[in-house]
């Protein structure tokens, strides 16, 4: 059940970036959506990571209204990515619910990761697929910023969010320009988050997209739970006062540009 958290009815939700897919959802997954249903969540787009993660996410964007789906191969699995594996993705796109390709970047954090070459390769060839399909892209960028950067002004026509935004402000210009919308998590109520709060102050109210990653990246004071859309609200309200503004604003801002980004009309 989800944590007593008091929410405004004016604020409405769209989760940019999900991953209700994941193993933490597998005991209460159906009720949790429900919940979100009943708490201001409107939308949500559950995002890919593997191809089993691509297929469930499709599954859960015919399953209920309010859910949208992104299909792409993470940094983590480039490995595995093959031209069956670009045959999958394409059969995937075909139904209405898929909006993005995603999430697919590059992490060079982790030293298991495959090999950074094949992760650009990778990288490259769902980029290219983008493009063919009319798509836009949903971004992991992690400790990689030069090579994303890169990779992405090679795709004009492109476009799409940089998910989980960790880079600096002046990497966010180039992102900007380049007409991509920059996706911000719990980490922007985070108290050591002063370089993201500055990300946050230099992009337009226009360019931003806020997203749970959940189960992951879950704001305070909800740090170290379990991550879920509802708990947006806590960013709408950072967002909001970073940018003096009023939450509604930032909650009415933030649901049209994803559904612009996503081409969702209603």
């Amino acid at each position: 059940m989800m944590d007593n958290i008091e929410l405004d009815k004016a604020i409405k939700i769209f989760d940019a970036h999900a991953h209700y897919d994941d193993e933490q959802f597998d005991e209460d997954r159906n009720l949790v959506i429900e919940e979100l249903k009943k708490n201001n969540v409107i939308g949500v787009l559950n995002c890919g990571a593997s191809l089993e993660g691509c297929v469930q996410s499709v599954n859960l964007a015919d399953k209920y209204d309010f859910f949208y789906a992104a299909v792409g191969i993470h940094p983590e699995h480039a490995d595995k990515f093959g031209e069956d594996t670009l045959v999958e993705l394409k059969k995937l796109a075909k139904n209405e619910k898929v909006k993005a390709i995603g999430e697919i970047g590059l992490d060079y954090y982790w030293e298991e990761n495959p090999d950074r070459k094949i992760q650009k390769e990778v990288f490259i060839r769902q980029m290219e697929l983008a493009k063919e399909l009319n798509l836009p892209v949903i971004i992991h960028d992690r400790d990689a910023h030069e090579d994303t950067l890169n990779i992405i002004k090679q795709f004009k026509g492109v476009t799409g969010e940089i998910h989980c935004f960790s880079g600096s402000v002046e990497f966010a210009r180039e992102c900007l320009k380049l007409g991509y919308y920059i996706g911000f998590t719990g980490v922007i109520t985070f108290k050591n988050a002063r370089k993201i709060i500055e990300v946050v102050k230099e992009v337009p109210i226009d360019r931003i997209l806020l997203e749970t990653d959940c189960p992951y990246m879950a704001p305070v004071p909800f740090r170290g739970k379990r991550n879920r859309s509802e708990y947006i609200r806590n960013m709408i309200e950072k967002v909001a006062e970073i940018k003096d503004i009023k939450p509604e604003e930032v909650s009415n801002w933030t649901i049209f540009n994803v559904e612009k980004l996503l081409n969702i009309r209603k």
